[in-house]
C-alpha cells in the first residue's frame, strides 16, 4: 500500500505542477493582485506536500513508523491549504466567460479543470492511502 500511495503522490504532483506552471505563466507571480489564491497559500501548499512526499519516500525505504506519521501529519495542512484553494477558485471558473472575469483575467481562471479535479481526486486517495499505511492496514 505504502508505494501506491507513492504513485498516487507522485501523479498528484504532476498536476499541482501543471497548475502551478499555468498560475506562474499567466501572472500570478507578477501580477499578485489579479489572483484570488495568495502565494503565500499556494507555495505553502506545493512546499508542504514536497517535504511530505521526500518524508514519504524515506519512510518507504527505512520502513519507520514514525515517519509514515510525520509525512500523513505534513498531508493535513495540505490538505487543508488545497480545500481554501479550491473554495477560491470555484467562483472563478464559475465566471470565467462573464465580462467581470475577461477584464479581471485571474492566472488561476486558466486552469484545466479535468487537471483540477483529477489533481484533487488523487490527492484525496492519496491522503486515505497514507493514513492506512500508518495504521498498519495492509502489512
Amino acid at each position: 500500500m505504502g508505494i501506491a500511495a507513492l504513485i498516487l503522490w507522485l501523479l498528484t504532483a504532476t498536476g499541482g505542477f501543471v497548475l502551478l506552471g499555468t498560475w506562474i505563466a499567466k501572472g500570478g507571480v507578477r501580477q499578485p493582485d489579479s489572483s484570488h489564491l495568495p502565494a503565500p497559500v499556494l507555495f505553502g501548499h506545493f512546499l508542504l506536500a514536497a517535504a511530505g512526499l521526500i518524508v514519504w519516500i524515506v519512510y518507504l525505504v527505512l520502513d519507520n513508523d514514525a515517519l509514515a506519521w510525520i509525512a500523513f501529519a505534513l498531508l493535513v495542512p495540505v490538505a487543508a491549504l488545497g480545500f481554501f484553494m479550491l473554495a477560491r477558485w470555484l467562483p472563478v471558473y464559475r465566471s470565467r466567460n462573464s465580462i467581470a472575469a475577461a477584464t479581471t483575467a485571474a492566472p488561476e481562471r486558466h486552469f484545466p479543470v479535468a487537471i483540477v479535479g483529477g489533481h484533487g481526486l488523487l490527492a484525496v486517495t492519496t491522503v486515505v492511502l497514507v493514513f492506512l499505511t500508518a495504521l498498519g492496514v495492509g502489512s
